[in-house]
């Protein structure tokens, strides 16, 4: 319950349902991979078909390294790997918002867009190849580099990458 909570807190998700539904996701991609594994030991030709089109798929959203994925790559994976292929946490990553909060507000609102079109849904993957095409709306006001937000996104981006790494604090002794 707690590495629940920690996920929740650090991808900025609105329940723990986001959170199951994600893990879903990657259960169906592990569930195929292991079916696809004992397939494999067979040689059956209709498997490796199957295993290069996961494989594929996997890559092309980002969720594999692109290279020479295998199928223990895919039994490897955790669920914050497909946490990190979501719509608010790479809005979030990218710098066009400085919370994952205030990223999910932005695109329920209808201030981002892939590809000049309008994303609405927090929890859309993205696909590796779309991320580079995600930018604000055309029709959004913080489309305008002087729109207020935007200055201080700017500013608060500039702050924290000047500010010096926190410093832990020595232990107390005798508590």
């Amino acid at each position: 319950m707690d590495e629940e909570r920690k996920l929740l807190q650090k991808y900025g998700l609105k329940n723990k349902r986001e959170l199951w539904r994600s893990q879903s996701v990657l259960r169906g991609f592990r569930r195929q991979a292991r079916d696809l594994q004992a397939r494999l030991r067979t040689d059956e030709p209709q498997a490796k078909r199957e295993a290069e089109g996961l494989l594929g798929r996997l890559t092309r959203l980002g969720i594999l390294p692109v290279g020479t994925p295998t199928i223990d790559d895919v039994l490897a994976l955790t669920p914050e790997v497909v946490l990190q292929r979501r719509l608010e946490w790479i809005v979030c990553a990218r710098g066009l918002a400085t919370t994952p909060w205030q990223a999910r507000q932005m695109i329920v609102h209808g201030h981002v867009a892939l590809d000049g079109r309008r994303i609405t849904r927090p929890g859309y993957l993205v696909a590796g190849v779309e991320e580079g095409r995600l930018a604000y709306a055309p029709t959004s006001g913080l489309n305008s580099d002087d729109h207020p937000m935007r200055v201080a996104l700017r500013e608060k981006l500039q702050a924290r990458s000047e500010a010096p790494p926190p410093v832990a604090e020595p232990a107390m002794e005798g508590r």
